[in-house]
């Protein structure tokens, strides 16, 4: 989970539009129009940023953009998802039954996997967090 207080540090909000459209066009070219979590072909895909984090440092590292099938997209921003379906949008059962059905694990796992990630999603979210973009670019 991205951390609160770092919700709109991201790549797309550093591009301009067309750059970020070029990119994300060439991410989806290099996959095949796949998803990289579930392996669904599909039109609708998402760009996702893979960031890594120093906790010490406060430094989110970009590390990779991804495409990611709407669902897997949701699943991996759990915490939005969340709002997402308060407004209507995919019901968290879909949501969490997507991830048990990707993995191929039970409630159990998915509910301790959520709880870690929340844990760390709460720590991190105490800290201003600055961006590195340079080492994807490099």
């Amino acid at each position: 989970m991205v951390p609160a207080s770092a919700w709109e540090n991201n790549l797309r909000n550093v591009l301009t539009k067309k750059m970020w459209n070029d990119l994300r066009k060439k991410i989806y070219e290099k996959y095949d129009r796949k998803c990289v979590i579930c392996g669904k072909l599909s039109k609708k895909l998402h760009a996702h940023e893979v960031w890594e984090y120093d906790d010490e440092n406060h430094i989110q590292i970009l590390k990779d953009v991804i495409p990611l099938c709407p669902m897997c997209h949701l699943v991996k921003h759990i915490g939005f998802a969340g709002m997402n379906a308060s407004k209507g949008g995919a019901p968290m059962v879909a949501v969490i039954a997507h991830f048990k059905r990707v993995n191929g694990v039970g409630q159990d796992v998915y509910l301790k996997h959520y709880e870690e990630e929340l844990e760390k999603w709460e720590e991190r979210s105490r800290y201003e967090w600055m961006m590195d973009v340079t080492k994807y670019f490099s």
